[in-house]
């Protein structure tokens, strides 16, 4: 075979390789997002945890980049401590070691079988479930056939003196080794992509065990360059935990290249075959790696604090704070950002709700100026927070995921009408009193505040609806719906009887009755963020809820 054909090969089984690595990826982020990411959540409290919730979560994903891009929202928002965040990218490190030691065997013939019933699962499958482990199935059974393709191109190339020669001339500089290796991985985005290639060339006998070593470390080095530069650009806390981890491995190199003669003399003595020993190598270093650095993590975090300051932020309230772009690929990342912007939206409007209400007790005029610059902030937010929901990679998205997308969007769609109405009505009602020097009886106030404190009351509610999908509260929303209804017919009803009775003036009784009908329209698209969730648990009819 001619070296033209067999780099033809090479690239076109490299690319089959991280092809099924991208499969098993996105077809487990599909089928269970959400619960990884509540497993980081959980986990993300003690080391120990942490590190356990890392390597699980990256044993199932096969990629360590996904897991840091999910830890670096939890970091760069500042609800999860650096020292467990750096935790779980130790443990993510271990946990692609197990993947490479379960792929280092020889179970080539197992890849026909797992591509046959994955297939079947992904066509056949009732469920978008059973469809995306198909999917994941299918990714492993191309990755086996890729390892297959390449010990077999690679085994004709093993008699090159050519190649022997220029290999043989590399090995005298490991640094030279481990660069290489280093940019394969970051080229890759996958270290464990770059440790299956670097097997499958010593298998073949193509390098030596010492030149495999030395470029298992560069392959440790380069899969943690591609979170650091998808940090790059922003706000620099998003780069304390890709450079921790970066720089900790950077040290673990330092360390164990000068060593890895002796190393390789005691490894050699449990097993070994050339692939194996690179496996083992990988297996050792990180869990080595892991078990001196937990400790040190306190100080490691004292650095990095230092080095990478908090960002200040915008004094511009209407610039999204959580929006993270670098998360768009990964669904159930990028949906908790959008939840989080949508709840600083939420926060926004009760603002303006709370000071709608103060201009019908007060005569300030300049203060609805103030609430309408609070729309402005309502209306930039809800525009930013629609892009970002329509960049996320919609293929990557469970049916869960789906449907939160719709409902994280709705809740912003009905809050920025809730604005509109404050901004547009209720603010026209209040600058006609003032200017009309109108004055509204007690027990008007009275009520119109008690609606208000209900709005305000709903609206905490819904957001709780919204982030912890309780069908419970959401009964209990729509259900208060029905209860404001009757408290604006009160409302309504005592208003015009005094209006017959003559104890309130034409121009104030019409005044209230707008200012009621506003209320009730702000507190149908409050109640609305129920709904979704209870059409799904089937206690939603048409009409009314059921008993």
């Amino acid at each position: 075979m001619s070296a033209t054909a067999v780099t033809i090969h090479l690239l076109g089984e490299i690319a089959l390789l991280l092809w099924g690595i991208n499969m098993v990826n996105s077809g487990v982020q599909r089928a269970f997002g959400s619960d990884l990411r509540w497993i980081l959540g959980v986990g993300l409290r003690t080391r120990l945890r942490a590190f356990m919730a890392g390597l699980g979560v990256t044993t199932v994903l096969q990629s360590s980049t996904a897991t840091a891009l999910m830890v670096a929202s939890f970091t760069a928002g500042g609800a999860v401590d650096l020292v467990p965040a750096l935790a779980v990218m130790l443990g993510a490190n271990v946990g692609t070691t197990l993947i490479v030691q379960v792929l280092s065997f020889d179970i080539s013939l197992i890849f026909p079988v797992l591509i046959f019933v994955g297939f079947i699962a992904f066509r056949r499958g009732s469920s978008s479930r059973t469809r995306d482990l198909g999917r994941v199935v299918i990714g492993l059974g191309l990755m086996l056939l890729s390892l297959h393709l390449l010990s077999e191109t690679v085994r004709p190339i093993e008699s090159s003196a050519a190649l022997k020669g220029l290999l043989a001339a590399i090995a005298l500089d490991p640094v030279i080794l481990v660069l290489l290796a280093a940019i394969f991985a970051w080229a890759a985005h996958s270290s464990v992509a770059a440790m299956l290639f670097i097997m499958s060339l010593a298998s073949a006998g193509v390098i030596d065990a010492h030149a495999a070593l030395a470029m298992v470390l560069g392959a440790n080095l380069g899969s943690a360059l591609n979170p650091l530069l998808e940090g790059t650009g922003g706000d620099p806390v998003k780069l304390r935990v890709p450079a921790g981890n970066l720089a900790i491995r950077l040290v673990g190199c330092v360390v164990a290249l000068p060593l890895i003669d002796p190393i390789l003399r005691y490894a050699a003595m449990f097993d070994p075959n050339p692939s194996r020993l690179a496996a083992n190598f990988h297996t050792l270093f990180n869990v080595a790696l892991a078990a001196v650095f937990i400790l040190l993590l306190p100080w490691i975090a004292t650095l990095l604090l230092k080095f990478f300051p908090e960002k200040v932020r915008a004094s511009d309230p209407g610039v999204p704070q959580y929006l993270d772009n670098d998360a768009l690929d990964t669904p159930s990342v990028a949906l908790s950002n959008a939840a989080r912007e949508v709840l600083r939206m939420a926060d926004t409007v009760e603002t303006m709700l709370r000071n709608s209400q103060d201009l019908f007790h007060e005569d300030d005029i300049s203060k609805v100026d103030v609430v309408s610059r609070t729309d402005d902030v309502v209306d930039r937010l809800y525009s930013a927070i629609r892009r970002y929901l329509s960049s996320i990679n919609h293929e990557a998205l469970s049916d869960t995921e789906a449907r939160r997308l719709s409902d994280i969007l709705a809740f912003a769609i009905n809050l920025e009408h809730v604005g509109d109405i404050i901004d547009k009505n209720l603010m026209e009602l209040a600058a006609k009193r003032i200017k009309n020097h109108l004055r509204l009886p007690k027990d008007s106030l009275a009520d119109i505040d008690n609606m208000h404190s209900k709005l305000l009351e709903h609206l905490q509610l819904a957001a709780s609806v919204l982030m912890f999908q309780d069908v419970g509260s959401a009964r209990k929303l729509v259900a208060e719906k029905e209860r404001f209804r009757d408290l604006e017919r009160a409302t309504t009803q005592r208003n015009l009887d005094q209006l017959r009775s003559g104890n309130t003036v034409g121009d104030t009784s019409a005044l209230q009755l707008d200012i009621v009908r506003d209320l009730k329209r702000i507190e149908a698209h409050i109640a609305a963020t129920g709904h979704s969730l209870l059409e799904q648990s089937g206690d939603l009819k048409p009409s009314r809820l059921t008993s």
